[in-house]
């Protein structure tokens, strides 16, 4: 009886892997979410190659010959200007059927010449009809006469949650047409925190692959939607990408498209969170430049010269504690309230100064025009 149990038992094997390989192939759909996905979006996402001159001084080619240097002296011979042409490749996604192309700031600003190209192999001429250099956000324009265009869905990136699927889109390294998949890592991530203080940005964070040539690129949820403009900012991320939510892009798109500057409010101080431990801690530092209030608030680490902040009477280790009102507890919380005021408004803030309390009225300018 063992000897026929052992010779039935390895033909049973074959016969139960494949019915459970039957079985799961039936189970499997026929396309995955990340193919339906890109299937819906792929044709609008294209590729931006860029063209600008730059002009750089060459010495003559006496000048770096020793000899003649030293007989003649090293302010002798002239530096030759001489023009160098520079090329650049991001990608972008077009918007609407009449041919307007979302991308970052820093693929196209500045260039003389911007070719954008199709999945299907059809090529235009690049208008850049707006750029907003605090945002990274950008717009090109593309005439293709009768010929039909793709476009992208535009979803709502307040409605995205951490842990939801993240698809990248785009042509990181020159490589065409690719895909990387990930989930949502965080969001509002301050581009103070990511290391570029001079955007005004929160960053939808994601572990799908983000590269050079990325950049411009959308992000999508698991529907196809656009929740993201791919922004590759850190050469030294690793295993991590950011992508501009694209509730920032509609809020400023038609302006983009229409080649008006976008306004950015600012108050012109640089500021930190403070709160009562680390005020604590740098009072009893023998070192310490000054003495802070143990609050919570913001500090105002630097105030700027000739900016609202500096004429409304700022100091440095001002404690900022509330605007109109509202308690100030972090620096991000300040940016976002100036953030959604207006050019020109007027802010009452109460701030600390010592141990005496205060009140100011700040005139918010245009950071845009502060800049230029």
């Amino acid at each position: 009886m063992p000897l026929l149990i052992a010779i039935l038992i390895p033909a049973l094997w074959p016969l139960s892997a494949q019915a459970q390989d039957l079985t799961t192939a039936a189970d499997l759909p026929a396309e995955s979410f990340v193919a339906a996905a890109v299937r819906q979006v792929g044709a609008a996402v294209v590729r931006i190659d860029t063209e600008r001159t730059v002009v750089r001084n060459v010495p003559d080619m006496f000048y770096e010959d020793p000899l003649f240097r030293g007989f003649f002296g090293p302010d002798t011979f002239q530096r030759i200007p001489q023009e160098e042409r520079l090329r650049g490749q991001g990608s972008g996604f077009i918007v609407n059927d009449i041919g307007n192309v979302l991308t970052n700031a820093h693929v196209v600003n500045g260039a003389d010449r911007v070719t954008v190209t199709l999945k299907d192999g059809r090529s235009f001429e690049g208008t850049v009809e707006g750029v907003d250099e605090v945002t990274d956000l950008a717009m090109v324009k593309i005439d293709a006469g009768q010929e039909p265009l793709p476009f992208a869905t535009l979803g709502d990136s307040d409605r995205v949650a951490v842990g939801d699927w993240a698809i990248a889109v785009g042509n990181p390294l020159g490589l065409d047409n690719t895909v990387t998949l990930g989930i949502v890592s965080t969001l509002k991530r301050s581009s103070a925190t990511v290391g570029i203080p001079d955007k005004r940005l929160d960053f939808i964070q994601t572990d799908a692959a983000i590269n050079p040539g990325n950049s411009g690129g959308p992000l999508l949820n698991a529907k196809g939607e656009v929740i993201g403009i791919n922004t590759a900012i850190r050469a030294d991320a690793m295993g991590i990408g950011f992508a501009i939510p694209v509730n920032k892009a509609k809020e400023i798109q038609a302006q983009l498209a229409r080649g008006e500057r976008i306004s950015h409010p600012y108050l012109g101080v640089q500021i930190a969170t403070l709160t009562p431990d680390m005020a604590k801690r740098n009072n009893q530092d023998p070192n310490a430049t000054v003495q802070l209030p143990e609050t919570t608030g913001v500090l105002v680490i630097r105030v700027l010269p000739n900016t609202p902040a500096a004429e409304a009477g700022l100091r440095r280790g001002d404690v900022i504690l509330e605007i109109e009102g509202e308690s100030i507890a972090s620096a991000d919380q300040l940016q976002k309230q100036v953030d959604h005021v207006r050019v020109g408004q007027q802010l009452q803030i109460k701030l600390q100064r010592g141990d005496a309390t205060q009140q100011l009225s700040i005139e918010t300018a245009d950071l845009t025009t502060a800049e230029s």
